[in-house]
């Protein structure tokens, strides 16, 4: 595959990064969302392996040569076991908590909870082990002791790709069933810490969100799902706020999604930037993903019934963004 770079044209504007590519490359989706995924698709510079995403007319879309090896032809036919990478710098974790139960671990961004099966089977049996890994694909080398890789690990919630923080992962069947029975009555205490645009308010926001607002965007709609979140402002910034978020329910992308139609988008984000139909919000910093950190977890543990929580600092890059915005 030669390097290409390529100006998104007005009929292209609105369409996802997958189509985009897959017509670059003129080759199928899926063959296009791995290229995304294993990080050789840059949108005006910055590396991004969203295959959703949607872009915009004039932004600059690279690819670069694939060089990764091909798998052996001659080799039995049928699904191949994931291969597992190295784990690099951005992919350390730190395990917060561990027991015969559960996992509570501080997910860095950049790296997928766990891939959807429609994701897999978008991709195809080739693809599949040369998808960047995912949390379960890295948490069992990171879990230390004698119980190391003795149990099957069962992702009950996720967190975006981008957004840093607590995840807990259920070790055992009953442990899974107990945490998600936890999520569905609300029970779990979620709080995430977000950097936004903006003049923020604490305030409770509240709607139904749907998977398509009109634009190809979630929203909120009419018939969807009921999703509550508090806001409270811990910092007024000079360039927009520091808040927390409280999740009373947890939707896909709630908290960007009520953020931004608050007016008050996360900075580092390019898809609940806008309202419907209308320009992005100016972002006076240069975040490179959405500034969002799941920084609180309690749980009520799934044997013994005991209330247990959890915090986490933000990372480095929020870190630095936050300081920028005081400025």
């Amino acid at each position: 595959m030669k390097p290409r770079t390529w100006t998104i044209r007005p009929g292209d504007n609105e369409k996802s990064l997958a189509d985009v590519v897959a017509g670059i490359l003129r080759a199928s989706r899926s063959r296009a969302a791995a290229a995304i995924q294993q990080g050789r698709v840059r949108v005006q510079g910055q590396v991004c392996r969203q295959p959703g995403r949607l872009v915009r007319a004039g932004q600059r879309v690279n690819v670069s040569k694939d060089d990764e090896p091909r798998p052996n032809r001659e080799r039995s036919k049928g699904p191949k076991p994931f291969r597992q990478r190295p784990t690099t710098d951005e992919h350390k974790l730190r395990i917060v908590y561990q027991d015969n139960d559960l996992v509570v671990v501080d997910k860095p961004a950049g790296v997928t909870t766990v891939r959807h099966a429609d994701e897999l089977a978008e991709a195809g049996s080739r693809a599949q082990r040369f998808l960047p890994p995912t949390l379960i694909d890295l948490l069992p080398g990171a879990i230390k002791g004698p119980t190391q890789g003795r149990f099957r690990l069962r992702a009950v919630h996720r967190l975006d790709r981008d957004t840093s923080g607590l995840v807990v992962v259920a070790r055992n069947a009953e442990a899974e069933s107990a945490l998600g029975k936890q999520f569905r009555i609300h029970s779990i205490e979620r709080r995430y810490l977000a950097l936004v645009r903006g003049a923020a308010k604490g305030q409770v926001i509240e709607s139904d969100l749907v998977r398509d607002r009109g634009d190809g965007r979630r929203g909120s709609g009419s018939e969807g799902q009921r999703a509550v979140t508090h806001v409270r402002v811990v910092e007024q910034l000079a360039r927009g706020a520091l808040v927390e978020c409280r999740l009373e329910t947890g939707r896909t992308h709630q908290v960007r999604i009520h953020l931004g139609e608050q007016g008050t988008p996360l900075c580092g984000d390019r898809v609940y930037d806008r309202p419907l139909h209308g320009q992005p919000c100016a972002d006076p910093t240069s975040a490179a993903r959405p500034m969002l950190h799941a920084a609180f977890l309690a749980i009520d543990h799934p044997r013994t019934g005991k209330r247990m929580s959890w915090s986490s600092e933000a990372p480095p890059d929020f870190q630095a963004c936050l300081q920028e915005m005081r400025t």
